[in-house]
């Protein structure tokens, strides 16, 4: 029968269970999902965004790779469109050169699915799959991560990524033990927000209400209707869209805890919302011991970006963070942070489009910097 891609479904178990079994023996840390249907937003009828499970199967019986799609109604230029982020492929080509031909044979199989494609992730340009789709045509469009410090003491004493050497974990203990390094964290964040809030016209966002609510309301569709056509494109964040992505009291196993941020001004009105996730790490390779704090999704009008960032930071520090990161395309968003006192370190992650949703982005250098993204327009955030 050869090898065919078809649906994931419950006769696949086994054999996706070997299929992963074989990826840890050949050393690769990935695999793919057992169960069928997906534990997160699962595909219902009428749904504005949902997930589908895709198999490479070597006659009918061996699991070769998986893909996963996740459709999603968009608001592009001012217009409802379908986009769809590509998770994946996840292929026995990674330990088997024999079975390198289906990382591309995969990718024309999304295409013929769906067209509005994108990813979003990858650790760089070197990257074996990065190369792929650059070659299919794809654009790749760097994206930077932005951070801040709450606790410096813990920072300089629990991170991965900046004790990789005795003499830097010497020299950071000394930095912690004296407070040299919390004065001098705290005085670039300091710095950084006077001099870029000098350019702002955003000077009262700190007088704000923040109030942490178990799902989106009305009040969230005011919002998603007064300032959708503020952005070149975004994924829907009406109240459907968001409780269905976060269903009220359900929890995933890959993510810490989300928390839904409301953000409104002292007299009662709604200014925008943030979704934070808070979780304590244990030996994670970049951010060691440390309680970290993400930044996964935000919504409302650009310029309230700084006032809406400072109440998501505060909320995360109230729930213990240590360091808050986040990602974002849109630079009217990157420029808030900026405003709020976080650090921006640029292309450390890639927005790539295929080319079906580069003819829908058109003219890209002015729809790509006017696109809000968060995780969870992508897989979630997943391991954070």
């Amino acid at each position: 029968m050869g090898t065919q891609i078809v649906p994931h479904a419950e006769r696949y178990r086994d054999a996706v269970d070997a299929f992963n079994r074989r990826m840890r023996e050949g050393g690769s840390p990935f695999g793919f999902y057992v169960d069928p249907v997906p534990r997160w937003i699962p595909p219902r009828e009428g749904a504005p965004v949902w997930r589908e499970y895709y198999l490479a199967v070597e006659d009918d019986a061996i699991v070769r790779a998986g893909y996963a799609l996740k459709p999603q109604r968009w608001w592009v230029h001012g217009k409802p469109a379908i986009v769809t982020d590509s998770q994946g492929p996840f292929s026995e080509g990674a330990i088997d050169p024999r079975f390198g031909p289906l990382g591309l044979r995969i990718f024309r199989d999304m295409a013929k699915r769906q067209k509005h494609i994108f990813s979003w992730g990858h650790g760089g340009e070197g990257e074996l799959i990065v190369q792929l789709i650059e070659k299919l045509g794809w654009h790749l469009y760097p994206t930077p991560l932005a951070l801040r410090v709450l606790r410096p003491t813990e920072f300089l004493r629990k991170n991965a990524f900046l004790r990789d050497k005795p003499e830097r974990r010497l020299a950071l203990d000394f930095l912690a033990a004296t407070r040299l390094g919390s004065v001098g964290i705290r005085g670039l964040h300091l710095a950084l927000q006077a001099r870029r809030a000098a350019r702002s016209p955003a000077t009262a966002w700190r007088r704000s209400r923040v109030e942490v609510v178990p799902s989106w309301g009305d009040w969230a569709d005011g919002l998603w209707l007064a300032h959708r056509d503020a952005y070149q494109a975004l994924a829907v964040r009406d109240a459907e869209a968001m409780n269905c992505l976060l269903p009220p009291g359900q929890t995933q196993p890959e993510w810490s805890t989300p928390h839904r941020v409301r953000v409104r001004l002292r007299d009662g009105r709604d200014v925008g919302w943030a979704v934070v996730l808070v979780r304590r790490l244990e030996g994670h390779h970049r951010f060691g011991d440390l309680c970290v704090g993400t930044l996964a999704d935000v919504f409302g009008p650009i310029g309230e970006a700084p006032r809406i960032i400072e109440a998501a930071t505060r909320v995360m520090s109230d729930l213990g963070a240590e360091l808050v990161v986040s990602n974002q395309v849109h630079a009217g968003w990157i420029d808030g942070f900026d405003v709020a006192g976080w650090v921006t370190l640029p292309r450390k992650r890639l927005f790539a489009l295929s080319p079906g949703l580069q003819e829908l982005f058109q003219p890209l250098d002015v729809t790509l910097p006017g696109t809000l993204l968060g995780n969870l327009d992508g897989h979630g955030p997943m391991g954070m």
